[in-house]
């Protein structure tokens, strides 16, 4: 009878991939990608690992078997989420340290990163385990690929916070800066984020929102911060959202005259200094974020 480690590398495509000579270490957390949308994204080193594991934490257990019973992987799985990470983190390491060999998953895409499993990783390395990631999909490296962003690096956000102030502010930091940044985002709140950007990125700054990416529907609309509000009203949330923002646009060299000086000062001391610099450089033809720095500098030399 086939144990369940080598039911999978047995396989001809195991086999060329050289899966049969690798080892699959006891006591160890396996954090593993899986696809984001499309099952065929799943890589041989993850059905390898996840058929091999003695158990298999999962941020959605029904969902987790789905994709087992798709490609014939019978482990028992266990319920980590972020609401019981904490707890269900002492449950793994007395596995760990009985030698077993537990995979970590999220519903799509790699756990840790804007998913449950950071805190139960940081738990397995502070009792002296061993973590192996076996890298997957990733939503936001998939959505750069085909962004076309500026290469000059970028700042991966993730999810913003659900309240409205506080996503308002965060969004007006960001924006604040040149860097190009990544957002995710759920079908139920794109339009508010949508239209806070819209409102607060310079007008003429490039956007790239992917939506169902490695799906049937995978979209990639391409337009300018001041077309967002419009461009969400005119189309549905579905499915979710990668929100790319782009290097803030160069233009000319800045300059204030004494009088624009002076009612922007003036708007700054009633509001934060990110909104003062978003609606003085809809009045004055400067960008947000050079008027953003200027009312920094000021501050500093106060």
């Amino acid at each position: 009878m086939q144990s369940k480690s080598n039911q999978w590398s047995e396989q001809l495509l195991m086999q060329m991939a050289g899966l049969e000579s690798q080892t699959l270490p006891d006591s160890t957390l396996y954090v593993v990608g899986l696809p984001i949308g499309n099952a065929a994204d799943i890589t041989l080193r993850a059905l390898w690992v996840l058929a091999g594991a003695d158990i298999i934490a999962a941020e959605d257990t029904r969902e987790t078997k789905k994709l087992l019973e798709r490609f014939s992987i019978s482990v028992p799985t266990v319920s980590v989420r972020e609401h019981n990470e904490i707890a269900q983190s002492h449950m793994i390491i007395e596995r760990l340290q009985k030698g077993e060999k537990v995979a970590m998953v999220t519903d799509a895409g790699t756990p840790a990163v804007s998913d449950p499993g950071a805190r139960l990783v940081r738990e397995v390395i502070k009792h002296g385990f061993r973590v192996i990631p076996i890298p997957g999909a990733s939503a936001v490296i998939t959505a750069l690929s085909a962004a076309g962003l500026e290469p000059a690096g970028f700042h991966f956000v993730g999810f913003l916070p659900p309240q409205t102030k506080a996503r308002h502010e965060a969004l007006s930091s960001l924006v604040g800066q040149s860097d190009s940044f990544v957002l995710y985002e759920a079908p139920h709140r794109i339009k508010d984020v949508l239209n806070d950007l819209g409102e607060l990125a310079q007008p003429e700054r490039r956007i790239v929102v992917a939506r169902e990416l490695t799906k049937k529907f995978e979209t990639f609309s391409v337009m300018p911060a001041k077309e967002l509000c419009a461009w969400s009203q005119h189309h549905e949330p579905r499915g979710e959202y990668v929100i790319l923002v782009d290097v803030a646009p160069q233009s000319e060299a800045f300059q204030l005259n004494e009088k624009d000086k002076k009612w922007i000062r003036a708007l700054a001391s009633a509001m934060s200094a990110s909104k003062a610099a978003a609606t003085a450089a809809k009045i004055v033809g400067s960008t947000r974020d050079e008027i953003y720095r200027w009312l920094l500098s000021e501050k500093e030399n106060a």
